[in-house]
């Protein structure tokens, strides 16, 4: 997946000596090479971080950084919660202070990795407009604040990365910044949920009950500390909405498109799914329609073997991308843990060492798409009880099966019907998109309707 930016910018391996080139095929160096030599004289800046957390991913990057020497990019201060909690390196490292990172004049860079979004917030805040570069793996807070740290970064001329904040280990941001600036994209679809995918799996493939799959995920540190963000969908949305900004241009909170979870799926929809030889996946997708408007949304769908996502399993994610001229690009890579997410973390630091930072060229430079929900889905829907839907919201009823507190129906239904109602998030109704569920138009089939009317047929 490097090499399309390789060969869009030569000038960055020119110049490189031979253990510089090597290191292209280690992730980490990839990313400085890729990114970074637009500055070659900042290749040597020492970066001190203040660090904020020391979970999951924070204790990994510590671990990560420790084994990087090339990178000149060192812990000076890590800020915790929890004084008294018990932790394997020196006590002198850790504060309860903010100030203490904040006020620091020598901490070049912030790297944020804590649960709470507003008290991250304010430290990203505060951080860009002391001049200190800042990296943050949270997605909730980008989402909910996207303009205000745009406008941050601007006024204050520093740098914000976050590519651990969508896809852990995947490299897709930047990609999307650097490879397809030009070349105008069409889609993306994916699993962009690394927790999700990990109990889909265990469910469909090992026959796991969904709350044993749910302990497991959150016992392998894939899960977040509050679940109900992984399997609600609202993980997987504001993911997406840091993407649509550096696919599409759009800016948009999750609350402006449609998403829900998994947490409704059926013992019986996974049944159906392995009778049909297919699989249920959490997939995320943002697609230009006829009109030039973009369709976005988060929801379970039933996948084909012969989609690519049908084999991604696991913690893992994955993104289709498909462009006007390259067609499609398949980005896969480990959506969850400790390591693929410090990863990301090391590879934005990576970064800064050579003054990198997002330009947003589609914000600035394409701003004439825009988020509609005119087409329709194609929509699977279980029930234990009938009586919580109404056929009446559907364009029309393809397949209808009752069977002992199951019954079942496949039909078409306008987007904005669903993204103005709730009632098919309601406990025990399961809404899961068909294979290629966006249809655009449905006059053929409202016109065949009305033939059949007129002939007393129906």
């Amino acid at each position: 997946m490097h090499l399309p930016i390789l060969n869009r910018h030569p000038e960055l391996i020119s110049g490189l000596v031979p253990h510089q080139l090597f290191h292209l095929s280690k992730k980490s160096a990839f990313a400085t090479l890729q990114l970074g030599v637009k500055n070659k004289t900042m290749a040597n800046k020492q970066l001190n971080i203040g660090l904020f957390g020391f979970g999951v991913v924070g204790k990994g990057l510590y671990d990560v950084l420790h084994t990087t020497p090339t990178l000149q990019a060192s812990i000076k201060k890590i800020v915790i919660k929890n004084a008294d909690k018990k932790r394997s390196i020196a006590a002198e490292i850790f504060s309860t202070d903010a100030a203490v990172i904040l006020n620091d004049e020598s901490i070049n860079v912030v790297v944020e990795l804590i649960d709470d979004a507003d008290a991250a917030f304010e430290i990203v805040k505060t951080a860009l407009q002391k001049g200190k570069s800042v990296v943050s793996a949270n997605k909730k807070m980008i989402a909910e604040h996207f303009e205000e740290l745009l406008q941050l970064q601007q006024e204050n001329k520093t740098a914000l990365l976050y590519e651990a904040a969508c896809c852990a280990s995947m490299p897709i941001v930047r990609n999307l910044e650097e490879y397809y600036d030009n070349d105008l994209l069409k889609s993306i679809r994916g699993i962009i949920n690394g927790s999700t995918n990990f109990i889909l799996t265990k469910i469909l493939e090992e026959q796991l009950d969904f709350k044993a799959a749910l302990t497991l995920a959150q016992q392998l540190g894939f899960a977040e500390s509050n679940p109900k963000l992984d399997i609600g969908g609202f993980d997987a949305s504001n993911k997406l909405s840091i993407l649509l900004a550096h696919s599409f241009g759009v800016i948009a909170k999750p609350t402006d498109f449609i998403f829900n979870g998994i947490e409704n799926i059926a013992l019986p929809d996974a049944i159906l799914a392995k009778e049909k030889k297919q699989t249920i996946k959490l997939v995320a997708t943002a697609k230009k329609l006829a009109n030039g408007e973009l369709a976005a949304f988060v929801l379970p769908q039933f996948v084909n073997q012969n989609d690519n996502l049908y084999h991604v399993q696991n913690e893992f994610n994955a993104l289709t991308t498909e462009s006007t001229f390259a067609d499609e690009h398949f980005f896969k890579g480990k959506g969850a843990g400790a390591f693929p997410t410090a990863s990301a973390v090391l590879s934005d630091i990576s970064a800064l060492g050579y003054n990198y930072k997002y330009e947003y060229k589609k914000i600035y430079h394409q701003t004439d798409t825009v988020l509609s929900n005119e087409y329709y889905l194609k929509v699977f829907i279980s029930t234990d009880d009938l009586s919580k839907i109404n056929k009446d919201e559907f364009e029309w009823i393809e397949e209808w099966h009752n069977e002992f507190k199951h019954s079942w129906l496949v039909a078409v239904i306008h987007a904005e019907k669903l993204f103005s109602s709730d009632w098919w998030k309601q406990e025990g109704v399961s809404l899961i998109l068909c294979p290629d569920a966006i249809i655009e138009t449905v006059e053929y089939k409202k016109i065949s309707k009305r033939s059949l009317e007129l002939a007393g047929v129906v």
